[in-house]
């Protein structure tokens, strides 16, 4: 669980990065899932955009998201969702939460 100072730190770095992947009229299948866990190990921080023909708002997808990809649930604005995991590799630059 992050604390409203780590969340807030996430935000800002999470300003500079472009979405990764968009979810569409499919919604959440197991290849945008993999997709996403596989992007969280290299990066960290991503950025999801949401689109209209999803039907869904990115305010109850990210929840979910964060369950499938055993990620942290940074921020839902507009369309666009923001999802934190650790990474598992050895000789990373990680993020820095402690503020």
């Amino acid at each position: 669980m992050l604390t409203s100072k780590q969340r807030s730190r996430l935000r800002a770095l999470a300003n500079g990065i472009d979405p990764v992947t968009q979810i569409g009229k499919g919604g959440i299948t197991p290849s945008v899932v993999r997709a996403l866990s596989t992007a969280l190990e290299a990066r960290e921080l991503i950025k999801v955009t949401v689109l209209e023909s999803c039907g869904v708002p990115a305010a109850e997808l990210i929840q979910t998201l964060a369950e499938q990809t055993f990620s942290e649930p940074v921020q839902a604005m507009g369309s666009k969702i923001t999802l934190y995991r650790r990474s598992e590799r050895k000789n990373f630059d990680h993020i820095k939460l402690d503020v």
